[in-house]
Parts: C-alpha cells; sequence; structure tokens
C-alpha cells in the first residue's frame, strides 16, 4: 500500500513540475528567440514579462469552444488528450536525481524502475501519433487531413534511426553489463570509459535531429505548416483543446531532453550529486534541469537559425542518408563492443 502511495504522490508531483515546466518553456522560447531577432519578447504580464504563461492559460481555459458541426466529435475530443498523455507517462522511467536512503526506507527518484525503460519510452511515445492522425482524421478537412497524414510518414520514418541509434547505445552497456541493459537507471548508474563516452557522443547529433522530427520541431514542422495547410492537423481546434496539441508538443521537448541527457550525458550526475547523501538529490535533480535546459536552448537555436525543409527533403535526408549512417553506426558499435570484451 505504502509503494502504491508513494507512486501517486510521485506521478502528482511531477505532473506538476512537467506542467509548470510547459508553461515556462513558452516563456524561455519567447524571450530566447526575441533575442536572437533582436525584440524585446513578452515584458508587459508581471515582471519582465514572468506572468505571461499565466495569462495566457486563463485565456485558452476560458476562450469560447466551437465544436464544428462536420466533425467526428468523439474522436475530435479524445485526439488532444492521445497526443498529451504520452508525454507524460514516457516521463515514468527517467531516473531525475540519486536514491535516498531515510529511516531504513530508499526514496527513488524515477516513478518505476523497470528493466525495459527504453522500450517503453519508445513504445510510448509512438502512441502520441494517433493523437494527431485522429485529430486531423476527425475534423474531416482536407487540409488537417494532409497534415495528419504528414505526420504518421515523418514519425514512421524517422522512429527508425531513432531505434536504431538506441539499440547501439544498449549495446556499449555490454561493456559494463554482461547482457547489457535497458533500464534508464542502470544507464545512467555505469561506468563507462572516456573512450565509450566519445563514441557515444558521435550518436548524439543524429539522435537530436530524429527528436527534432518526432517533436516535430523547426526545420521539420511539417504537419503544421502554416503556409501550406493553415495550421494543418489543428486547423479545426480551438481554445483548451488547440492548446492541448502545443502543450503535448512542448512536454515532449522536455521529455525528449531528459532521455537524451540521461542516455548522453550522464543525467543527474554531476559535481557533489553524491548518493547516499542528503544533498544528492537536491544537486542531482539541479544537474538534470541544467542539462535539460540546456539542450532546450539548442532545440530553440536550431528554430531560429534553419529554414523549414521541404517535405520530400524531410524524407529524403531520413532514408538516403539518417538511416544509412545510423546502421553503419550501430554495425562499427557491435563491432568496438565485442573487440573492448575480449580484451
Amino acid at each position: 500500500m505504502g509503494i502504491v502511495i508513494a507512486a501517486v504522490i510521485k506521478s502528482l508531483v511531477l505532473i506538476i513540475l512537467l506542467l509548470t515546466g510547459f508553461a515556462y518553456l513558452t516563456y524561455y522560447e519567447r524571450k530566447l528567440l526575441a533575442r536572437f531577432q533582436v525584440r524585446l519578447g513578452p515584458n508587459r504580464a508581471g515582471p519582465v514579462g514572468l506572468l505571461q504563461p499565466i495569462a495566457d492559460a486563463v485565456k485558452a481555459i476560458f476562450k469560447e469552444e466551437i465544436v464544428p458541426g462536420h466533425v467526428d466529435k468523439a474522436v475530435y475530443i479524445l485526439a488532444p488528450a492521445l497526443a498529451l498523455i504520452p508525454a507524460l507517462l514516457a516521463f515514468a522511467v527517467i531516473p531525475i536525481a540519486p536514491d535516498i536512503t531515510l529511516f531504513g526506507y530508499t526514496l527513488s527518484f524515477s516513478i518505476a524502475d523497470v528493466n525495459i525503460a527504453l522500450l517503453y519510452v519508445v513504445a510510448i511515445t509512438s502512441v502520441a501519433t494517433y493523437g494527431i492522425i485522429l485529430g486531423g482524421w476527425s475534423s474531416n478537412n482536407n487540409y488537417s487531413l494532409l497534415g495528419a497524414l504528414r505526420t504518421g510518414a515523418q514519425m514512421i520514418s524517422y522512429e527508425l534511426p531513432l531505434g536504431i541509434l538506441l539499440v547501439a547505445i544498449v549495446l556499449t552497456t555490454n561493456v559494463s553489463y554482461e547482457s547489457g541493459t535497458l533500464s534508464l537507471n542502470a544507464i545512467v548508474n555505469q561506468d563507462r570509459p572516456w573512450w565509450l563516452w566519445l563514441w557515444i557522443w558521435l550518436a548524439f547529433p543524429l539522435f537530436f535531429i530524429c527528436m527534432l522530427a518526432e517533436s516535430n520541431r523547426n526545420p521539420f514542422d511539417l504537419p503544421e505548416t502554416e503556409n501550406e495547410l493553415i495550421a494543418g492537423f489543428q486547423v479545426e481546434y480551438g481554445g483548451i483543446k488547440f492548446a492541448l496539441f502545443f502543450m503535448a508538443e512542448y512536454i515532449s521537448m522536455i521529455t525528449g531532453s531528459a532521455i537524451m541527457a540521461t542516455l548522453f550525458f550522464g543525467g543527474w550526475h554531476g559535481p557533489f550529486a553524491t548518493p547516499g547523501t542528503w544533498y544528492g538529490p537536491i544537486v542531482g535533480f539541479g544537474w538534470l534541469v541544467i542539462k535539460i535546459i540546456a539542450l532546450l536552448f539548442v532545440y530553440i537555436w536550431v528554430r531560429a537559425s534553419v529554414p523549414r525543409i521541404r517535405y520530400d527533403q524531410l524524407l529524403h535526408f531520413c532514408w538516403k542518408f539518417l538511416t544509412p549512417v545510423s546502421i553503419v553506426y550501430l554495425i562499427l558499435t557491435a563491432v568496438i563492443v565485442v573487440a573492448a570484451g575480449s580484451f
């Protein structure tokens, strides 16, 4: 019973943190883009615009809801939730701080430490595609349907090199574990030699490109190309339902950044994040937040710097470059792991 209560409490805290993170990620993005473009950004609601996310939330919640008469109403209403919930659920297996023992009870700072965590993340994030596809299909609008079809083709395409790179990273765990591991807790805690870190970091640019496509971020924001599809799959949505789609996108950015920080940059590890101490979880959580913020900066930097590509270029880049390079990286990783095990 105590385990269930602890899981419920951790889930509620995590959801509150993610929703707050989503709100202020929009502020962070608008301020950064303003700096890139020599503007001020939000500066009216509260000191230096800090209350702008709250003003946006109030506006979205109280805005008049209009449900077009030609939509498939049940699916139309369900689609935003199907897009949002997987982005929240994927965070359940990410370790955010080292464990701590209090009064003989070990408190884990991940909701679930499962030995198939990476497989869980891949499976649960794939479900988000259904929310976008169903939102476009249920709108009974040609533009929204085209946006939904683009989303399906884009995510299915880029999940292939993403999965190949994840398999390569799992192979590297054989250096520390005899049979490898899919547990994110085990991956973040493993002691990797310096040369293995260098090899893993080579995959980071490829992995980051895949995450851009998976999150529908520039230059891969083709599903909502406003100059071609008048906002794409969510064109028939308004008010809070419209906001839920963007909430899913921004929370998936936070989740993706947390996954990349865990796989490539040591997760919560950092100076003074000492397991077993009272301050270890606080410092460890702080290091993870810093790494997530830094990766989100790169997301926004790419948006400010790289123009949107054509849809045929999107698919050609995936199938003719990214996938072959990922396969070569996987093969070389297997060779390196086998060679390392022979010494």
